[in-house]
């Protein structure tokens, strides 16, 4: 497959990773792709920025107590404040492979950054994660004066299954009357858990690190059934009503299987009267956002973020 659509630097990157001929994910138990997951992201994530306080505490829940990592920026608050569930299909990633975006994001937006490890997959299925992070979130808004954060300016953020489950978190606050959100952030968000389908899926189907071998994995280890894929919280592309959701600001990457169901769902919020900026970027694929060190777009994608999450909340 001749790729190119792929920017050189990536095209690299995937050419090296390919040289040292790991497994697939796929091909891996989930303890063993959490490590593989691990190593592989801090090699590339690039460096830690420094930042006023990191504070690792537990959220009191029925369930298990919810860890979280609290970013906190030199300076006076109230702070704006961003709620980040990191990607990794549900399966793997945790706090220390997303740690170097969440400082970024933190330092860059002047803001509270609260990373939350919510229950994995398939040790804790669908709807677990949701759980966990919707009551992160509303624990955030409930602490806010005690976190430095301004009650108003509370935005949800994350990549990949991350992406999925910050919109959820918009579409369950609003449908149970939770925490009054300024804003979500979603980096190349599954959005479509119910269709592999789209033609970002057949033309990146292999060859572009996310494999859609892989999300079949991600997806079979999530859902405890099929059928749970409809669900809007599952699959909110699929949500009947997307009115009255915060604004949002949409990532893409162009060579990524996730590319067409993020940009249909930016297009179905603007539909329905939802502020949207909507960002693809060229020659990148996923993960890009969480490959800094060695992917510039990923450092440009970072500063687009912190300066959405810097504004949110002040019109």
């Amino acid at each position: 497959m001749v790729k190119n659509k792929l920017y050189p630097e990536v095209r690299a990157l995937l050419e090296a990773i390919e040289a040292e001929g790991g497994p697939a994910i796929e091909t891996l138990s989930p303890v063993e792709a959490r490590q593989a997951a691990l190593d592989g992201l801090q090699a590339v994530a690039g460096q830690p920025e420094e930042v006023g306080r990191v504070e690792d505490l537990e959220i009191p829940h029925p369930e298990r107590p919810i860890p979280v990592r609290i970013y906190t920026p030199i300076g006076e608050g109230p702070f704006p404040c961003l709620v980040y569930f990191h990607g990794g299909g549900w399966v793997v990633c945790d706090l220390d492979t997303h740690d170097v975006a969440c400082r970024a994001i933190a330092r860059q937006a002047g803001a509270v950054v609260v990373a939350v490890d919510y229950r994995l997959s398939p040790e804790y299925k669908f709807p677990a994660a949701v759980d966990d992070c919707y009551a992160a979130t509303a624990w955030v808004a409930a602490n806010a004066a005690r976190l430095a954060v301004d009650p108003s300016r509370i935005a949800v953020g994350g990549d990949s299954a991350g992406g999925n489950l910050s919109t959820v978190m918009c579409l369950k606050s609003r449908d149970e009357g939770g925490p009054q959100l300024a804003l979500q952030v979603l980096v190349y968000p599954v959005t479509n858990l119910a269709s592999f389908d789209t033609p970002s899926y057949l033309e990146f189907a292999e060859g572009y690190y996310l494999t859609r071998a892989e999300m079949e994995w991600f997806r079979g280890h999530y859902l405890a059934r099929i059928e749970d894929a409809q669900s809007p919280y599952a699959s909110p592309l699929l949500a009947p009503d997307l009115r009255g959701l915060p604004p949002a600001l949409v990532i893409t990457a162009e060579c990524d299987p996730l590319r067409d169901e993020g940009e249909a769902y930016a297009r179905r919020l603007a539909e329905a009267g939802v502020e949207v900026a909507s960002t693809r970027y060229s020659g990148m694929i996923h993960p890009f956002f969480s490959l800094g060190g060695v992917l510039s777009a990923g450092r440009s994608a970072i500063q687009q973020v912190a300066a959405a999450v810097r504004a949110c909340g002040t019109r």
